[in-house]
């Protein structure tokens, strides 16, 4: 795989069909792949198998959630991310998986969440923890979600749900984190 930076970082597939295939993406400021355990602990929650489902992931980085829906059934995977060389080597794993059902784009998150007219299964949230955006893309989200459909959504801080999500459930990994939220 092609880099762009001076090194790369790697990650395992914690389940699915690509269970234990390792990724690699650029190890570039705010990208902060989800670790394992959380992975294993969110997938558990959404019940292992997506086949069928549609997801979303505004701010991708390793785009580890994307893949893993994708290992486990997803049909479409939404995947964007405003660094190219992150953009990049998403794109080249899909590839080396054999992943078809990947759509990446190099994009500003809050600007393409505005003109994004479809609507997804799961959204998986995991912006820059320096960022607050949390009142606007609950919003923005709501939108972009089926009803019944999950949020996930990782921070540096417990988040409240709003008036249009259900909290399902949390948990804490180290300074993460990390909820699951039903649309209602």
């Amino acid at each position: 795989m092609t880099r762009s930076g001076p090194s790369s970082s790697s990650l395992r597939i914690v389940g699915g069909r690509h269970r234990s295939r390792v990724i690699r993406f650029p190890a570039l400021p705010g990208v902060r792949p989800t670790p394992d355990r959380v992975r294993e602990t969110l997938f558990n929650w959404l019940g292992q198998d997506l086949a069928g489902m549609t997801t979303l992931e505004p701010y991708a980085g390793s785009g580890a959630l994307s893949l893993e829906a994708l290992s486990r059934g997803a049909r479409l995977s939404v995947a964007w991310d405003a660094q190219r060389a992150v953009v990049r080597a998403l794109a080249e794993n899909a590839a080396l998986l054999g992943e078809t059902g990947l759509e990446v784009r190099c994009t500003e998150a809050t600007a393409a969440l505005r003109q994004e007219t479809r609507v997804f299964d799961v959204i998986f949230l995991d912006p820059p923890f320096d960022d607050d955006p949390w009142p606007w893309l609950f919003e923005a989200c709501a939108e972009r979600l089926k009803p019944g459909g999950w949020l996930y959504a990782e921070a540096g801080r417990l988040l409240m749900p709003p008036v249009f999500f259900e909290l399902f459930r949390q948990g804490r990994a180290g300074q993460v984190f990390f909820h699951l939220f039903c649309r209602v």
